[in-house]
């Protein structure tokens, strides 16, 4: 999936691995809310069509078991990460699995 996606457009990839920078606006009391869309700009337009590119690639890439755990995610990214949880597990559990490994085969007669 990776390579697919890296082979379509290597500019969705990077929006997938380092998040969309959705367009947001900082309201009057500090908080940063999503950007009202009749407020997009060319450039704002432009980051939530990548956005929505990487999100139908990766919805067209699923099956519908898979499709069931991400309909709440906003950003491409989100759905990935979710994903990845799902399949290559997060990195403490990979190290934690390597080192039972390691400590399995090591104990081998």
């Amino acid at each position: 999936m990776t390579i697919f996606i890296q082979s379509l457009d290597y500019n969705l990839w990077d929006l997938i691995v380092d998040g969309p920078n959705l367009p947001t606006i900082t309201l009057e009391n500090g908080e940063v809310v999503s950007k009202p869309r009749n407020l997009y700009d060319d450039n704002d337009r432009k980051r939530v069509q990548i956005n929505a590119k990487a999100k139908h690639i990766i919805i067209c890439a699923i099956n519908s078991n898979d499709f069931n755990r991400i309909p709440s995610c906003i950003s491409a990214k989100e759905m990935w990460d979710r994903l990845e949880v799902t399949y290559e597990w997060t990195n403490q559990v990979k190290k934690a699995k390597i080192s039972m490994l390691v400590h399995d085969y090591e104990c081998l007669p």
